[in-house]
Parts: structure tokens; sequence; C-alpha cells
């Protein structure tokens, strides 16, 4: 029944738990779905935070019945990421510099509170022994020291991570050491799994975010693989997304469309060496989609780079480029816009990646309904 409650929730735009549990008595719809039950909305956060892990295999059991509606094409899909603002306050984080400093400041704030500590232990000795004579009264803590020490220690905690965060990013880069930690890099204290990423809806805004990636199949916009990541750019999310495809349908796409953000030769390479048609062009922006493709025939020492240009610019791949943004955006659209899902609820990135799945699963159940009863 809770598991009803939180699916119908996210088709139509209700995914907070005190709007579901006041749904139960003031709509219908929901009051019918719990059977005229009213759990409790600590009830329903319990169940939504203890099974988000459970919220894959549900995603490809409704992948499953799609492929059995014959809503899946398989011939052609996009890709494309979005940012969704996390559970995080910007005025919970702080730079690794300021850190540093507070740390320092929390040292001196410390040594001077335990002088302070043992002055005002000597002081109440004194006046207890001319109270209650010498030895007679129990010792009587000061409070207050422990609180910086807690301070302190959570920030140390922050400076580790930043430091671990540089040495897997050296480590994954194949270099032996790590850079020094660039004194604004900011940790959020409420999640600190969140990263600041570029807000796409306000250019030169940014933005305490995940990245949220989907593939999305061309037929009727159903979701086939979602992933959420803590990397800004969509460069190294090509071949993990069409991994994920593959293992969650068992085919394998023809053609796969991407915009500029997921440009690598590499990871293209390795795409097309599996069979699929990849569109993807290498620059950003209008101008560079919609500029000529060169005459004649190509050059012997044309690069990729030159090469895929070419492809994606050529009659018959803006014929098939241009069919990205009609496919993935609207889904985005649809998503935030339509069902008001702008932010996450969840805090980490283990919850985040359920909370995702738990989206685009009922993105794709509204649609299999449209198609079924629309």
């Amino acid at each position: 029944m809770l598991l009803k409650l939180w699916l119908y929730g996210y088709c139509v735009g209700t995914p907070t738990s005190r709007k579901v549990a006041r749904a139960t008595f003031e709509d219908v719809a929901f009051r019918w779905l719990a059977t005229d039950q009213h759990p409790s909305y600590s009830a329903l956060a319990r169940f939504r935070e203890r099974n988000l892990g459970n919220f894959h295999p549900l995603f490809l059991r409704v992948l499953k019945f799609c492929q059995e509606a014959y809503l899946i094409g398989g011939t052609r899909m996009a890709l494309d990421g979005t940012k969704v603002k996390a559970s995080a306050s910007k005025h919970r984080a702080m730079s690794h510099g300021k850190m540093l400093e507070r740390e320092t400041r929390l040292d001196e704030e410390s040594r001077k509170s335990i002088e302070e500590y043992f002055r005002k232990v000597a002081e109440n000795d004194a006046e207890e022994d001319r109270r209650f004579g010498k030895g007679n009264n129990p010792y009587n803590a000061i409070p207050g020291v422990k609180t910086a020490a807690d301070r302190r220690e959570k920030i140390r905690k922050a400076i580790e991570a930043l430091e671990e965060r540089e040495r897997q990013k050296a480590k994954e880069a194949g270099k032996t050491e790590a850079a020094p930690v660039d004194p604004k890099t900011q940790y959020n204290f409420t999640d600190p799994e969140s990263r600041i990423m570029p807000d796409g809806a306000n250019r030169g805004a940014f933005v305490r975010a995940h990245n949220c990636q989907a593939r999305v199949d061309e037929k009727v916009q159903i979701i086939v693989a979602a992933e959420a990541v803590q990397a800004p750019q969509d460069q190294r999310q090509l071949v993990p997304m069409t991994e994920m495809t593959i293992e969650n349908l068992g085919i394998w796409p023809e053609e796969i469309l991407s915009d500029a953000g997921y440009f690598s030769a590499a990871q293209i390479r390795e795409v097309a060496r599996r069979g699929m048609e990849v569109y993807c062009p290498p620059e950003t922006g209008r101008k560079a989609e919609r500029e000529a493709c060169p005459r004649g025939r190509p050059s012997d020492d044309e690069t990729f780079t030159q090469r895929m240009g070419r492809k994606v610019r050529s009659e018959e791949g803006r014929k098939h480029y241009r069919r990205r943004k009609c496919i993935v955006e609207p889904v985005f659209g649809q998503i935030k816009q339509g069902r008001g899902l702008r932010q996450f609820l969840t805090r980490g990135l283990r919850k985040i990646r359920g909370e995702w799945r738990l989206i685009a699963l009922t993105h794709s159940l509204t649609k299999l309904y449209r198609a079924q009863f629309g």
C-alpha cells in the first residue's frame, strides 16, 4: 500500500511524505489507494528511505512491461543529463581554505578554553574548600569545552574528505601524487556528496546539485537507463550509459544521439566498436551545429574530431541529429515542469540514485498508462 502511494505520488508530482499523508484524507485517488487508511508522514518517509535500493529492480520491471507493450523501439535513442538540485543548504558549505583557517582558530580557542577551564576549576576548588572544607566536594566539570572540540573534529573530517577526493582524481588520471586542494574547493555539511554545478536554466549561475543521466528511446520517450553522478561534465558518461542500456533491455540500440557535452574520441570509438552509430558534435553551440559541411574529399590527415564534425553536419547527419532534442529534452521538461520534481528530497549519492530511478520509473509508468488507456 505504501509503495502504491509513493508511485502515484511521484507520477502526479506529490513527492513529499507530508503531502502524501495529507492527500490520503483530501484526495480521492490517494484515499482509494490507501484503502481509507491514513499512514503517518514519518511511516511514509521511513518506507522510502529503507527501500531506495529496491527501486532499480522495480525500474527494470517497468521496462519489461513497456517492452511487452511494444513501447520501446530500440532503434534510435538519445542521451542527455540534467542538473537536479540537492537537498543541501548553500549556507552549510565551507571552502577548504576557510576550513583550515577555522581549524586553526578552533585550536587556539580550544587552547584558551582549556586554560580557562583549569583556571575556573582551580577557582571552584578554592571556593569549595572554603565553603565545605578541603576535599569534601565532588569535582564539577565546566560546560562548553567539548563543543569546540566537536566542531574541530567535524572540520578535520571534512578536510580529509576533500584531500581524499583529490587523491582519487589523481589515481583516475594515472598520476602518482595528488595536487594540493584548491582553497576555494567547497564541502557541504548537509549533503557532502553533492557538487557545485552550472545551472542550465540560468546562464552563469551555479547550484548545489547532482548530474542526472537519462537514456531515452525514441518511440514514446521511455527512459531505458537512469543514473546520477557527481561529475558536472557528461564527457565520461557515454560508455557507462550504453552498457547500462544493454544490460537493462538485453538489446543493442542501433543509433545513439548525444550533444557536444558527451564528445570524447575514446568513448565514441568504444561505442562504435560495438556496432552502434553515434551522432555527437565536437563543438558546442547552435552556430557549430548549423555550420555548413565541408565540401570535397576528406584530407588524408583528417582527425577523428573533424570526421565526426563532418558526419553530424552532413545532410544525412543533420536529419538524424535533429531528432535528439525531440526525444530526450521533452522528458526533462515533463519531469521538472510537468510534475514539479526539481529538487531531491534525500541526501547521499546512493539514496539520490534510488530516488532518480524512482522518478524515471514513474515517468515510464505514466507513458505506459497513457499508451494503454489514454
